[in-house]
């Protein structure tokens, strides 16, 4: 079976979609876990506990965020092009934070000085914390367009000043934006944590639960409103066939109020996403405080496929809108490989995407059951 041209763009963008949310959801666990490490670990036997519980899967999770970076590499280079420009100490900040999980999953138990491990468990925070509010600015910033624009030959140029970049970025839209996605990851790997604990750890990730969710419900709230209000959103007037050669320069694109609404207008069955992502959150927490963390965590999966899908089909088809040039905005339609390229990638897709969820879900059946202080002292400097 060949797909068409038309149906390769649209089915890359689903499964780029997907690949962010599949690293939100995995991977965003760990780094929500990272971020309580500090506070719901009172003595070093049970931070050396919620280490344990993400210690054996944080690198597979983590390889998620690679292969999005790699799909959106080769499905939408102009879009990794111009990402890298807009973007570029924004992720540096990730890659420098992120750094600390390596060196303090492996290295922060071998030392038993107190200090040393200290440090580490606030370098854990650090490579949990930052991340996750980074992501969400990100976001926050493409819903409001990036300053780039494309040339007569389809190159590249950003706009602002590369070393002061990061300041801009940090704008009060995009940081409500940064704060959602901090509450929601931290949520998630609260829900795991009271999953994979006993008491004291689980209650008190039990009640991180519940101020993580108020807080990824009112912020995600807050954001729907100030894009319907205060954001102008993309809106193309015309274009080429959809099945074209792309060529992002030769449609028309214009900036109008409440424009990132189109979709629910056009597709009110997209309106399934924001409500996913409410009710999810909410579910979280009542699930929560039940004592259902099973639940709660698919749940909480939900939430985040719903609150990320959500700025996804606001913003359909774009994927970078810029903010001085409309009219080079980077679009699912315009900005994608050849048919040659999505047709391989997509049988490979195929092929391997079972294999590795296969994996995933044997290594952590292999290593289900609860984390507990008298299982880390059993085990000594062997675990995390």
């Amino acid at each position: 079976m060949i797909l068409d041209y038309e149906t390769l763009k649209l089915v890359w963008w689903v499964l780029v979609g997907a690949l962010l949310i599949g690293f939100a959801v995995t991977d965003g666990m760990d780094m929500g876990v990272g971020s309580l490490l500090p506070f719901v670990g009172r003595t070093d036997a049970e931070r050396r506990v919620v280490i344990n519980t993400v210690g054996p899967h944080w690198d597979g999770n983590q390889v998620w965020l690679i292969t999005a970076g790699g799909a959106i590499f080769a499905a939408w280079p102009a879009v990794y092009a111009a990402a890298f420009s807009g973007f570029y100490m924004a992720m540096l900040l990730v890659l420098f934070a992120l750094f600390f999980r390596p060196v303090g999953f492996d290295y922060r138990s071998k030392i038993g000085d107190a200090r040393w491990r200290r440090a580490w468990d606030w370098g854990l925070f650090v490579g949990g914390a930052v991340p996750s509010v980074i992501f969400g600015v990100a976001f926050g910033n493409l819903l409001q367009g990036v300053p780039f624009h494309l040339d007569a030959l389809l190159r590249p140029h950003y706009e602002g000043a590369l070393l002061g970049a990061l300041l801009p970025l940090l704008n009060p839209f995009a940081l409500l934006a940064g704060v959602v996605s901090f509450a929601m990851l931290t949520m998630h790997g609260a829900v795991w944590l009271q999953l994979r604990t006993l008491d004291p750890v689980a209650g008190r990730a039990r009640t991180a639960v519940q101020v993580m969710g108020a807080v990824t419900i009112a912020g995600f709230a807050l954001a729907g409103v100030w894009l319907t209000l205060g954001i102008d959103g993309y809106r193309i007037l015309s274009q080429p066939a959809l099945d074209a050669r792309p060529n992002p320069l030769a449609k028309e694109v214009t900036v109008a109020a409440g424009a990132w609404l189109d979709v629910y207008a056009r597709l009110p069955a997209a309106l399934l996403a924001p409500v996913t992502g409410f009710a999810g959150a909410a579910l979280t927490m009542a699930l929560s405080r039940r004592g259902r963390p099973g639940l709660a965590f698919v749940t909480s999966g939900l939430a985040i496929a719903g609150i990320v899908g959500t700025a996804g089909l606001s913003m359909f088809p774009f994927v970078m809108p810029s903010s001085t040039h409309p009219g080079s905005s980077l679009t699912l339609w315009d900005a994608a490989s050849s048919h040659l390229t999505l047709t391989v990638m997509f049988w490979a897709v195929v092929l391997f995407l079972p294999l590795v969820l296969a994996y995933t879900v044997w290594c952590y059946a292999r290593m289900w059951g609860k984390v507990t202080v008298e299982e880390i002292a059993a085990h000594g400097t062997t675990a995390y």
